[in-house]
Order: structure tokens, then sequence, then C-alpha cells
């Protein structure tokens, strides 16, 4: 399946997530699957958390970009929130980083 995720986007212009992990380099093309990882203030949600569309706004756009991934439906929790938080989103155990969003 396909969907969007909202990154950190360095100067060297790689990927990183927004806050777990937030040193893991998120390299495109590359399968990547998702720790486990309890970080303190955090609901503790395992899984990559991956957006239906390009909404989210409740998070700045500051120092980020839109990613296209590919993600397995099998074995990914469908999440329906309000569209002040997204919607429709995923938390998935690996991903894949097609590209960046373009407008």
């Amino acid at each position: 399946m396909v969907g969007y995720k909202l990154v950190r986007k360095l100067k060297d212009g790689t990927f990183r997530p927004l806050f777990i992990e937030r040193t893991r380099d998120l390299p495109v093309g590359t399968w990547l699957p998702a720790h486990d990882v309890v970080t303190p203030g955090y609901m503790h949600r395992p899984g990559w958390h991956i957006l239906a569309d390009q909404h989210a706004p409740h998070l700045s756009k500051r120092g980020r970009a839109w990613v296209v991934v590919e993600f397995p439906l099998k074995g990914s929790e469908r999440h329906d929130r309000p569209p002040s938080q997204g919607g429709t989103w995923y938390t998935a155990q690996e991903m894949r980083i097609i590209g960046e969003v373009t407008l």
C-alpha cells in the first residue's frame, strides 16, 4: 500500500524521523523495519506512523518534507483520527521510502 510520511529533511538531503529515533537515517528505496522504542512523553504506538493523505495540520512543516512510502497492509494497524490530527493513518512494521513529494 502507498501512504505519506512527514520526515525531517537535513541540509544534506537525507531524511530522519520527526520524534522517535531522531538520529536514524531513512534511506530512499530500502525496506526499513520498525523498532519498538519506548520514549518518555510519547504514547507507545510501535511501528512506522504513515498517513493515508498528505495532511497533518497539527505538525509544523518547517525543516520537514513529505515522502511517499510503500508498506504492507497485512500486519499494519489502521487508526481513524479526527482530520485535525491527520485523519486516517497506519502503524506499519516496515516501510520503504519511494521518494520526496514535490509540488
